[in-house]
């Protein structure tokens, strides 16, 4: 009995930790290609003391917990590049702004722990 119980947490965790339906994903190597583009919304989900103590120029600090407040300051036209820690955050983020309307959204895989800038 305890095996089916094993079993559905590890496929709970396995299905929330899968990307949102339409949302792609790139490296942190991907992201230092693209960083100079100036038509893509480069934003940051973290807390402004973990953006504080390291973060990307280029990404403005919207953090995760006031995003949805602050949707209206981003284009649902452009390409919006979001980024957090480790991935979890921005991806929950990413899937808040396709819901929202926007159709060009990327999460960043491993996030701020992958980037070696």
């Amino acid at each position: 009995m305890s095996w089916i119980f094993i079993a559905l947490l590890v496929g709970i965790l396995v299905w929330r930790m899968k990307p949102a339906k339409g949302i792609r994903t790139m490296s942190t190597d991907e992201l230092k290609n693209i960083l100079k583009d100036k038509k893509i919304q480069f934003v940051d989900v973290r807390t402004p003391a973990e953006y504080k103590g390291n973060h990307i120029k280029e990404f403005q600090n919207i953090p995760l917990h006031v995003l949805n407040n602050k949707i209206s300051s981003l284009k649902k036209d452009q390409e919006v590049v979001v980024i957090c820690q480790s991935g979890m955050r921005s991806s929950k983020a990413a899937g808040q702004l396709k819901k929202a309307g926007f159709t060009n959204v990327i999460n960043v895989r491993g996030g701020m722990s992958a980037w070696r800038g």
